[in-house]
């Protein structure tokens, strides 16, 4: 008898946890701020010069400047060792890198992450080949920040061609780069 009641309890617990995390999910997709749900590709129609901007390297002392990089298409990711979608894209990233290695093409991280100690392992993990550099006066970001990974693509006069929001498959990425190449 006390079998049968110990199973009328776990199934009635284990509704209400059940109903609990159907309306957190239902308060949560309709009350979530929109920037948790936009993902996808921007394409820049009306191309814009960007400011000049400098980034310093997690490594090493020169700074790095956007405008030292005119005349290549130049893929700007943004990411952190913590971001599962980060980590997630991350292979193609260098395989783009490796790809288009030699061309009129330039590829560089900048981190968000705050403890940067994590940084070096995931490099070496990932086998990272390009610069990484930390987002310091970076305008990309903006006042609220960005949604993590993000990617900007630049064709070679410098001006925003495409924003990627969210993992951008590496298909995408290599289509887009030839395209901007052969412009």
């Amino acid at each position: 008898m006390m079998e049968i009641k110990t199973e009328n309890a776990f199934r009635k617990n284990l509704w209400s946890w059940v109903r609990f995390a159907l309306l957190m999910g239902a308060i949560l997709y309709f009350f979530a701020p929109a920037s948790w749900w936009q993902f996808g590709v921007t394409s820049v129609d009306d191309r814009k010069s960007v400011a000049e901007f400098k980034l310093k390297p997690l490594q090493g002392e020169n700074s790095w400047k956007f405008t030292d990089h005119r005349g290549k298409v130049l893929l700007v990711n943004y990411w952190a060792t913590w971001c599962a979608p980060c980590r997630f894209e991350m292979p193609g990233l260098v395989s783009i890198s490796k790809e288009f290695e030699g061309q009129d093409f330039a590829i560089v991280g900048v981190t968000v992450d705050e403890d940067l100690a994590a940084v070096p392992p995931f490099i070496k993990k990932y086998a990272i080949d390009y610069p990484i550099l930390l987002p310091g006066n970076d305008p990309n970001l903006g006042s609220g920040g960005i949604t993590l990974p993000t990617t900007f693509l630049y064709d070679k006069n410098g001006r925003l061609a495409k924003k990627y929001t969210g993992i951008v498959l590496e298909s995408t990425l290599r289509s887009d780069i030839k395209s901007l190449l052969n412009e």
